[in-house]
């Protein structure tokens, strides 16, 4: 039995090995303020950013874009902060700071509502990655197979995810000033060799500030939706003394300088080639050998600290939760599961506007859940949580919470009705709700009490 096996769930964590990730509320605090904005800053260098930009074309001017990624990241800044402080008050992960709304067993609705975003993005983002280092190879050797390197990126990442948060720390210092170095090469250099047509297509162009504007803010929103609710799971680790305001400005110091780069050379590079494949726009796009493959492997490494910080620790908790797996094993376990989501698809130039739709789909299941832990945190509970009754299955939080049950579908429903802005929309009817479904639903009295 593993270290990490022996700690019961309800023990709190002072010291944590390489590795040995629990849902225990914990006190061990292994990222300063630094430490923590480089591991957003790398989690957040997403291809799928470069995906929403290039599904743009044709809507928004490249202003327009812009504000659109700066709104959208203002109000990703803001709710990180939000949901994020009972993970960094106490210590818990986000499947137990959803207990006191959803319930034990209610809970596993919002881990799998979670849990199916991250592994799809983890397969989407691993093809990407294994496609930039079969170009290298191919490129330097003249070794072209996609799959040997989508198998073997593949591995690589699920030996590094292991690792958990020390690792994570590690990788994402060690990388981010590869990772900024990179976008600004790569920003500058797409607008040298197509300036004249984004000058036509972008620049120009009139655009819309109407509701596809308020979407596009909403696309960029939805692609951070998923680390918006399980925020505790990083903020745990952020030490107790670094504020809400520092918070905040963490998070758009990291988050907004990458979705900018990524997004507006998404738009830029598909408005002046029509190409939405990132291998074939920066391949297309770079004519200096080694400086090709420098790129490439700056697109690889970025899905390699996206992946193991957003993609694998939110679902591999959720299966240490319902399955009672340790983290080593849930993680590989993730691994695996990616293969299942048939990312070669998913990449292909007919792919774009499905990954939109993918995006404000999954918004809509999340955005309800956002609004009832931040109700339930703030507004019911007042900012106190009980750990006893967080951790005791048998408590008053066990089994399943109707009110945030039925507070989520009608959150749904509003969001699909809306479903050009789905989080956005929502928010006040989930949250107003779970709100009078907690004072006067009789089978949510157990679950008023503190």
């Amino acid at each position: 039995m593993t270290t990490q096996e022996m700690v019961p769930d309800s023990a709190v964590i002072e010291h944590k090995a390489v590795g040995e990730e629990s849902l225990a509320p914990q006190e061990a605090r292994i990222m300063d303020p630094w430490s923590y904005l480089f591991a957003w800053l790398g989690g957040c260098v997403s291809i799928g950013t470069f995906t929403v930009g290039s599904g743009l074309v044709g809507t928004l001017n490249l202003l327009q874009t812009f504000v659109a990624i700066a709104i959208g990241c203002t109000v990703i800044g803001l709710a990180l902060m939000i949901n994020g402080q009972a993970g960094h008050k106490y210590g818990i992960p986000f499947m137990v700071q959803a207990r006191s709304s959803f319930g034990f067993a209610g809970t596993r609705i919002p881990a799998l509502v979670r849990s199916v975003p991250a592994i799809v993005w983890f397969g989407f983002q691993s093809w990407i990655g294994a496609g930039a280092l079969n170009l290298v190879s191919d490129t330097l050797f003249g070794y072209s197979n996609i799959w040997v390197f989508f198998i073997g990126f593949q591995a690589l990442q699920i030996g590094l995810s292991v690792l958990g948060f020390h690792g994570i720390k590690w990788l994402e210092n060690i990388g981010s000033v590869f990772i900024i170095g990179s976008l600004i090469y790569m920003f500058f250099s797409v607008i040298d060799k197509y300036g004249a047509e984004i000058s036509a297509n972008l620049i120009n162009t009139e655009g819309t500030w109407g509701a596809p504007f308020w979407g596009g803010t909403m696309l960029f929103l939805g692609i951070y939706s998923t680390m918006m609710l399980n925020v505790s799971d990083y903020s745990r680790e952020l030490r107790k003394s670094v504020g809400p305001l520092r918070q905040v400005v963490i998070y758009a110091n990291s988050i907004l300088p990458a979705t900018l780069f990524m997004g507006l050379i998404g738009l830029m590079v598909s408005s002046a080639t029509g190409e939405v494949d990132p291998i074939k726009v920066f391949s297309s796009a770079v004519d200096n050998k080694l400086l090709l493959v420098v790129t490439l492997l700056f697109i690889a490494f970025a899905q390699v600290t996206t992946n193991i910080l957003n993609n694998v620790v939110p679902p591999a908790y959720a299966l240490m939760d319902v399955f009672k797996l340790n983290f080593k094993t849930s993680a590989v376990i993730v691994g695996v599961l990616a293969f299942a989501t048939f990312p070669w698809e998913l990449v292909k130039d007919e792919s774009a506007a499905g990954l939109n739709l993918f995006i404000r789909t999954y918004s809509a299941f999340l955005g309800p859940i956002f609004a009832i832990l931040v109700v339930d945190y703030f507004v019911l509970r007042k900012q106190e949580l009980n750990l006893d009754k967080l951790y005791d299955p048998e408590g008053p939080y066990k089994g399943v919470n109707m009110a945030a049950i039925i507070a989520m579908c009608v959150g749904i429903v509003f969001a699909l009705i809306f479903s050009g802005i789905s989080w956005y929309a929502s928010l006040l009817p989930a949250g107003i709700l779970y709100y009078l479904l907690m004072k006067h639903l009789p089978s949510a009295q157990r679950f008023r009490e503190n």
